[in-house]
């Protein structure tokens, strides 16, 4: 082992789960508010993980948040990352599930196309009530 490798394998952390793409994951990182801190969750779906298992390694995560797609990316060997937890295991064939964020954009246009009908037919409705 080389000096590098040395110094990194000290800052590894040895409690993180088995994490994979597709897997749902309650993520708590510590945020620092003045003096205060406090533990945050986020919560979604683990579309990437790159880097390997060393000092590097990240997730990408993703959730809906009031209708907007929230992306994070986390290092996972950060001491702000308090723990992981994992909440759901889905079966995917891909590694890197980037074909989501098209996916929960089509469903929103779909949503919103539905929305945009109704309102319309209420409308209607209200003028053949009125006359």
């Amino acid at each position: 082992m080389n000096p590098v490798q040395v110094f990194e394998k000290a800052y590894l952390r040895h409690d993180i789960p088995d994490i994979r793409a597709g897997d749902t994951i309650r993520l708590f990182q510590k945020i620092k508010e003045g003096d205060k801190e406090r533990l945050q969750p986020f919560e979604g779906l683990v579309i990437a993980k790159k880097h390997g298992q060393g000092e590097t390694a990240t997730i990408t995560v993703r959730k809906v948040a009031a209708g907007i797609g929230v992306e994070r990316v986390f290092p996972l060997h950060s001491p702000t990352i308090e723990k992981i937890e994992i909440l759901k295991r889905s079966k995917v064939r891909r590694a890197k599930l980037y074909y989501i964020r098209e996916k929960a954009a089509k469903e929103v246009r779909k949503r919103m196309q539905q929305e945009r009908v109704s309102v319309v037919k209420s409308a209607v409705e209200v003028e053949a009530a009125g006359a």
